[in-house]
């Protein structure tokens, strides 16, 4: 197998310049693509690394990015950013649908066979394009599981997995259960894993750079592997090979 691509791409959402990470597998035919939606600090080398490692496995991904280019390390600027957003579904479809767009303006792409998966702030991000209708076929949450306008998860029309752990104390049990009567109800072909002994971000290392963490924040390493094994299992399912 050839080796895969990369490249910095800046596109307007938000107000902002948004500077994502794109990753194309080698050869020259077009391939399903996955958005790769980052956590609440943003985006970093770590969903940078996620997106080649699809790319890898031959998928286009891009890395989208939340903040313009920043990634905080002070959990409450990050809330400052972040709440306002998961607030307000009209501006997380923005962020959302530039994404989209740049990803299916790759020529490598096909843009009739996408994907969506995101982490936290990022998995909201996938679910509001599914309820606007965006066409993607799977969306993944990891601890994402935001519940959305009455009525409109009914347009989503692909099959929805989320995952959360057990002791994540910002996605707690009534929001899980919010999150499932939601898709129980439009019709969604949905999935929820509960990674028992998890807390919230479970699926992310410690990276080692002073940033500091909200209480109930932690990594665990085996649900971490587990997580991501399942979602590539959504994107084999989901996407032509």
């Amino acid at each position: 197998m050839g080796t895969i691509t990369t490249r910095t791409v800046e596109y307007p959402a938000d107000g902002l310049t948004m500077v994502g990470h794109l990753a194309v597998p080698a050869g020259a035919g077009r391939r399903p693509a996955v958005l790769v939606g980052p956590e609440g600090p943003g985006l970093n080398d770590f969903q940078r690394g996620r997106a080649d490692a699809l790319a890898e496995l031959g998928y286009v991904a891009l890395a989208f990015d939340l903040h313009g280019g920043r990634w905080f390390t002070d959990p409450q600027e990050m809330l400052a950013r972040c709440l306002p957003l998961l607030e307000d579904p009209d501006r997380l479809r923005d962020i959302g649908f530039a994404a989209l767009d740049v990803l299916r303006a790759e020529p490598r792409t096909d843009p009739d066979h996408v994907a969506g998966i995101g982490y936290g702030t990022g998995g909201a991000v996938v679910l509001e394009l599914g309820r606007a209708g965006a066409g993607l076929r799977a969306i993944a949450t990891v601890n994402g599981l935001i519940t959305g306008r009455p009525g409109e998860a009914a347009r989503i029309r692909c099959p929805v997995w989320a995952g959360v752990g057990s002791e994540d104390p910002i996605q707690p049990p009534a929001q899980r259960e919010a999150f499932a009567a939601e898709m129980q109800a439009a019709g969604v072909d949905w999935r929820l894993v509960t990674y028992g002994g998890a807390e919230h971000a479970f699926h992310h290392p410690p990276l080692g750079t002073g940033q500091t963490v909200l209480p109930g924040v932690g990594y665990h390493a085996r649900h971490a592997e587990r997580a991501w094994r399942d979602v590539l299992a959504l994107l084999a399912e989901c996407l032509p090979g």
